[in-house]
């Protein structure tokens, strides 16, 4: 059995290449990070993997891997995200807006103010042109809104 990428694969295509990273935290002021990029690379048209790697704010060495795919039973995008600088593996399920710029990514995880909780997040990966993406972290407050925690500008390197 192989499996063939579909429109909604091919999405995910333009995530591809390399990029230069900047992050922000919920205020828009720069978070303290340093030098970041992320190598976005393709398993044969179906998954793609996300290699990031830079400077952490404090001055650490961090590195990230994120998959994405889509699951033609479910018609819902699927993935993974792990870092070095924690323990969690989160499990993305997710879907794409209505003008398909954005893919919203949902997930469960550890509530870093009440250790032993845990919370639903989303990030947000919003396409702003061929060369240029976004990536909002957001927490679901008790009353069923987002808050922004970070965003991170992607932008594509020569």
């Amino acid at each position: 059995m192989r499996a063939e990428p579909e429109e909604a694969h091919r999405w995910l295509e333009q995530l591809l290449g390399d990029w230069h990273v900047r992050a922000a935290g919920s205020d828009g002021e720069p978070d303290g990070s340093g030098p970041w990029t992320e190598h976005v690379r393709s398993l044969e048209g179906l998954w793609i993997v996300c290699e990031g790697q830079g400077t952490m704010p404090g001055g650490s060495f961090g590195q990230t891997l994120m998959t994405l795919g889509f699951n033609p039973q479910t018609k819902r995008y699927v993935g993974t995200w792990v870092g070095s600088m924690m323990s969690h593996m989160w499990i993305y399920d997710g879907e794409l807006d209505a003008d398909g710029t954005s893919l919203s990514l949902y997930c469960e995880g550890p509530d870093f103010e009440n250790p032993g909780r845990t919370m639903r997040y989303r990030d947000v990966i919003t396409l702003a042109g061929p060369s240029r993406r976004l990536l909002t972290a957001q927490a679901q407050t008790a009353d069923g809104n987002w808050k922004d925690l970070m965003t991170a500008e992607y932008l594509r390197r020569d």
